[in-house]
């Protein structure tokens, strides 16, 4: 993976295939196909279409591109070599998925993510109850890099606990979930925030960095508004985290060493060290430091009592490369200290691949290019190219109902138009978080807005106006775009 410091990479022999013959109603014909078909799955099988079926649909999408292709006399060899070179762009970031896998299971097994949990707990005060819900779940989402896992597990205590302080459960859920798709947003560990520089063409670092430039603005607003509206509520009783943090105690040994490893990886990424690198450093420092903390857990791991140099090895190998689950008395840690490693991100690998072979098919067919000219009509300005993104994720969350394809397919379908503005690819993913990540939870029937509402037993009617970090976040990019606001050129640094 390039440096993340260096001009971003495109493809030398990339080509923009064009075809006059297509007409504009036949370019938007696998689209709308796509989105209704998705609308649909989701409708079908619900939270599950995310395991698998919703990756086919993105393949029938591709074949209903690929007849139309045929009926404009576009041969077969020029689609697949087109979907070849889609997928042949998106190797670094698939690696970089694989490690971050890796490194978020050597993470669970060494303490690290339980200890950023356990000091998390303790800023936790009645009486800036809703902007600690904020911190500690955006502590909390950054170190596991999911937004569906935190909300899950302290989301449903924090509604609790809010619901016994007399604090309104719409209030809670609201400051619960800005802190969760924060963290969900800015952890390198999120599958979102792997798929959106993917989809634009940047790499990970690069984007996270870029994204601290609207994302700081919008969690400070979102912070000060929960501490105004905590001095502003009567709160009543106590904040009992205790059982919890007995429960993290007994089970792992947590201390402020552990930071070690979370602070190496920052000052690599601080260094413009090689994503990949920066990663797989911290993957190997995170099983150390695992046998040094926590033997008896690298012990059970791999399958005994007793640490040996056999045990120790597995135990190392299956939190790096399947899914490892560490018990405690308590069944929300349960949830919580679970982890997929390498095979846990083989979802999202798979949907990158069969969003790839859909892109590469509306390439090929010039489809693509026919779409992005007529958005580029209407977009005139700079700020009308990013407008004309959020517009699209924000539509596609309402009716494609899934997170995932509300940054696959615009990032897709507008990586070339900001290739051709000159603009570099982290506006185009910065906007993909902005707006497709962070605005699925405010959607009732979207799989997001559905889980977060089902699990924290709060509607979305009731959440969504104190999710404020959430639908403020859409609004801050395009008040950076229409200011020009720290818009990166392909050829220059930030400006």
């Amino acid at each position: 993976m390039a440096n993340p410091e260096e001009k971003p990479h495109f493809r030398e022999d990339e080509h923009i295939v064009e075809n006059k013959n297509l007409s504009i109603t036949e370019a938007l014909i696998p689209v709308f196909a796509l989105v209704g078909m998705l609308a649909y799955n989701v409708f079908v099988f619900g939270d599950d279409a995310l395991s698998g079926s919703n990756q086919f649909i993105l393949l029938m999408g591709g074949a209903v591109a690929a007849i139309v292709g045929f009926f404009n006399k576009v041969s077969y060899q020029q689609m697949i070599d087109e979907v070849a070179e889609n997928v042949r762009s998106t190797t670094g970031a698939l690696l970089i998925l694989l490690m971050v896998g890796a490194l978020s299971g050597t993470w669970l097994v060494s303490g690290i993510i339980p200890a950023m949990i356990y000091y998390g707990l303790q800023i936790l005060n009645p009486t800036i109850f809703l902007a600690a819900c904020v911190i500690i779940c955006s502590i909390i989402s950054v170190a596991t890099g999911s937004s569906w896992t935190t909300s899950a597990t302290v989301g449903i205590a924090l509604v609790g606990i809010g619901d016994a302080l007399g604090i309104p459960l719409g209030m809670t859920a609201g400051a619960v979930l800005s802190g969760a798709y924060f963290g969900d947003k800015m952890s390198p560990l999120s599958d979102t925030t792997n798929l959106a520089p993917a989809m634009a063409g940047g790499d990970l670092f690069s984007h996270i960095r870029y994204m601290t430039l609207t994302t700081t603005p919008t969690i400070i607003i979102t912070l000060v508004f929960f501490i105004i509206m905590g001095f502003t509520i009567d709160t009543s009783g106590v904040a009992d985290t205790g059982s919890i943090l007995t429960n993290i105690s007994k089970t792992f040994n947590i201390n402020g060493w552990l930071f070690l490893v979370p602070i190496a990886v920052i000052i690599l990424i601080v260094k413009k060290a090689p994503p990949l690198m920066a990663l797989l450093i911290g993957t190997l420092l995170g099983g150390l430091f695992a046998l040094i903390f926590q033997p008896g857990i690298v012990a059970q791991i791999g399958g005994s009592t007793q640490l040996t140099f056999e045990t120790a090895y597995k135990g190392i190998l299956n939190a790096i490369t399947v899914d490892t689950n560490i018990a405690t008395d308590d069944p929300a840690l349960n949830d919580l200290f679970s982890s997929g490693g390498m095979s846990g991100m083989l979802g999202t690998i798979w949907l990158i691949v069969c969003a790839m072979v859909f892109g590469g098919i509306m390439d090929g067919i010039g489809a693509l290019e026919r779409i992005t000219e007529s958005l580029l009509k209407m977009a005139k300005t700079t700020f009308g190219l990013f407008a004309s993104t959020v517009g699209s994720c924000l539509a596609l969350n309402v009716t494609a109902s899934d997170q995932y394809l509300a940054i696959v397919v615009p990032g897709k379908m507008f990586s070339k138009a900001y290739k051709e503005r000159g603009l570099a690819p982290e506006n185009l993913s910065r906007s993909l978080e902005d707006s497709g990540t962070v605005t699925s939870v405010l959607v009732p029937w979207n799989t997001c807005g559905a889980y977060h509402s089902g699990v924290l037993g709060v509607s979305v009617a009731e959440y969504g106006i104190f999710a404020v970090f959430n639908w403020l976040s859409p609004i801050m990019t395009l008040l950076f775009a229409a200011f020009k606001i720290k818009i990166k050129q392909l050829t220059t640094s930030v400006s």
